[in-house]
């Protein structure tokens, strides 16, 4: 048994407990209270105390491309074209090395548990890349198997096939923390056949999806009109694509996709009519702010998806199309970007912003009865956030000293299932 204890504890499902205190036993949490509460229960157990830093749960990373960790900064000199940037990056992955991308996927995914994550949900090409990154570093996740570029209906059955053997080689060897999802990449990229296929197969068998949507303007111009940068892509490789004139969600309500429950990814470019059938589905939202600006997409409804009772995450995307993987940073970039949208009604408080970092990625990935808040019985998935930085200073409400004055790189450390994936020297046990 291990008692973790700070200024403060955040339990996220309960309010802050000043001079709070974790028990952990083994992987799971044996309790949450104050310290004199806590010692009292656990009167042998080994207390550590963090001083001046708050104890959270992990923060969850619900969108992102650990197996492109490599090109931080390599595509920016196009990332005001996005299909440019798009043609780009696929001229340079398929010239990597499998271990050249197994690196990059292992960078990533300690990028990411240095910076109080705990828990991913990962899309790659190239799955067993990160897959196996986010087995070796200790973190949680699931694992989006992605389909590669496949968008006519007469080659449905054999890609379909082609996808659910890689995805079935992955499933043999998941793990307790790690598991295997399906990504159909878009609605413009996978056949309406295909994304029936994977979406039966889905529901048949409780595989979760996850799908780039609505992420830009090239992708309305084609859904809505037919026209734009894919069309001339198409023309140019003699692909056959039929424009469903409607909204990308809509398109997805249409082939019944929607059935599955995705994870949608980006989201930017939705409509109120959008967002009710995302709600109505039971969908859910990976919010990935930084990665739309980065490209000028704009700024999705956030606060719109949270007063439906959607469930949202946040997702850095790529570090080619973000440069760092911070949710606490991503927290901050994310509010301020929903306050300051036209046409918002509301600000998103600290408190809201913490919460989809935690417990909104947690239920967008289902996970939310193991892991996302600090309580007794779940998943000791962890984050402590030290708060002692002048720029930190002086902490008048911990919400928004971790909101607007943090940033992943005053994470101190880091547990998945009561085991320790990061720590700092500073806190190194002696």
């Amino acid at each position: 048994m291990r008692v973790l204890t700070a200024n403060y504890v955040l339990p996220v499902s309960t309010p802050p407990i000043p001079h709070g205190a974790v028990a952990v036993n083994n992987t799971m949490i044996a309790a949450v209270g104050s310290l004199t509460a806590i010692a009292t229960k656990f009167p042998s157990a080994e207390i550590e105390d963090f001083g001046e830093a708050a104890i959270l749960p992990g923060f969850v990373n619900c969108h992102s491309h650990l197996e492109i960790t490599s090109m931080r900064g390599v595509l920016d000199d196009v990332e005001h074209d996005f299909s440019a940037w798009l043609l780009k990056l696929n001229e340079i992955r398929k010239d990597l090395s499998d271990e050249e991308i197994r690196s990059a996927a292992l960078a990533g995914a300690i990028e990411g548990a240095s910076a109080g994550v705990t828990c991913f949900g990962d899309t790659g090409r190239y799955g067993r890349a990160g897959f196996e990154a986010l087995k070796k570093v200790g973190l949680r996740g699931i694992l989006f198997q992605e389909t590669e570029f496949s968008a006519e209906d007469s080659t449905a059955e054999k890609d379909f096939e082609k996808l659910i053997t890689v995805f079935e080689a992955l499933r043999e060897t998941e793990s307790d923390l790690v598991r295997v999802g399906l990504s159909p990449h878009s609605p413009y990229t996978v056949s309406p056949a295909l994304f029936r296929l994977i979406a039966d197969f889905a529901i048949a068998n409780d595989i979760k999806l996850s799908i780039h949507t609505a992420e830009s303007a090239n992708e309305n111009d084609l859904l809505l009109n037919g026209t734009g940068f894919f069309t001339g892509i198409y023309k140019k490789y003699n692909v056959e694509w039929q424009s469903p004139r409607c909204t990308s969600v809509e398109y997805l309500e249409r082939l019944g996709v929607l059935r599955a429950r995705p994870l949608l990814a980006h989201c930017t470019n939705t409509s109120k009519s959008d967002i009710q059938l995302i709600k109505q589905s039971g969908s859910v939202i990976a919010h990935c702010p930084k990665s739309n600006a980065k490209f000028g997409h704009g700024f999705a409804p956030f606060e719109h998806f949270l007063d439906a009772g959607i469930a949202v995450g946040l997702g850095s995307d790529s570090v080619a199309s973000n440069n760092v993987c911070d949710i606490l940073e991503e927290s901050r970039f994310a509010a301020l970007a929903a306050r300051n949208r036209d046409g918002s009604k509301r600000f998103i408080s600290a408190k809201e912003m913490l919460e989809t970092a935690t417990l909104g990625g947690a239920k967008a990935l289902g996970l939310g009865d193991t892991v996302g808040t600090l309580e007794t019985g779940k998943q000791a998935d962890i984050a402590v956030i030290s708060l002692k930085n002048k720029a930190q200073q002086p902490v008048g409400d911990v919400h928004s000293s971790l909101i607007f004055a943090s940033n992943g790189r005053d994470a101190v450390m880091t547990m998945v299932a009561g085991n320790e994936i990061f720590r700092t020297a500073e806190y190194q046990k002696t």
